[in-house]
């Protein structure tokens, strides 16, 4: 009689959690002010303004833009928010920093939209490994989300986890 294989880890009960699942998925464009610097380093209101206006703002229609000056330089704070009021009215989102906060930004914030009770009493595993980075302050704000309703919480793949949480 041959022996029938079992696969344990579809009978745990584990629900695999995915990041990756949460990554924010609309285009993203960075507005780097250092394109517009004097000499690099200088930002001047008259030839930053008519650069301004030479811009086709729809380029930036429906994404997410990450304001920021990858110069060292001195940018007086009307200068983002002059480049924030182009933008307001065509990018789904405006942001101050990197493309890598504003992606983190977005990530947390599709976090923080989890119904977190979906999870209650469940033995969940973040997945750790996949196709995307994902940045580490998103482990922690998932950990912080199910943490009071799951019954615990691993990290990496079903056949292989570390445990995180276990409910007393």
């Amino acid at each position: 009689m041959a022996d029938v294989i079992v696969n344990k880890v579809a009978e745990s009960g584990l629900i695999s959690f995915d990041l990756e699942t949460l990554y924010p998925q609309q285009t993203r464009k960075v507005f780097d002010l250092k394109d517009h610097l004097f000499m690099g380093l200088i930002l001047k209101e008259k030839d930053f303004r008519a650069a301004l206006l030479q811009i086709d703002w729809n380029e930036y229609k429906d994404a997410a833009v990450a304001i920021t000056c990858s110069a060292d330089a001195i940018i007086p704070m009307w200068a983002y928010m002059l480049v924030a009021s182009y933008l307001e009215p065509v990018a789904s989102t405006v942001f101050f920093g990197t493309e890598e906060q504003m992606i983190q930004s977005l990530l947390l914030k599709n976090i923080e939209s989890v119904n977190a009770d979906e999870y209650t009493d469940k033995r969940v595993v973040v997945k750790g490994c996949g196709d995307v980075a994902i940045p580490e302050a998103a482990y922690v704000a998932i950990t912080q989300k199910l943490r009071p309703v799951a019954k615990s919480i691993m990290y990496g793949e079903p056949c292989s986890t570390v445990p995180i949480y276990k409910k007393k």
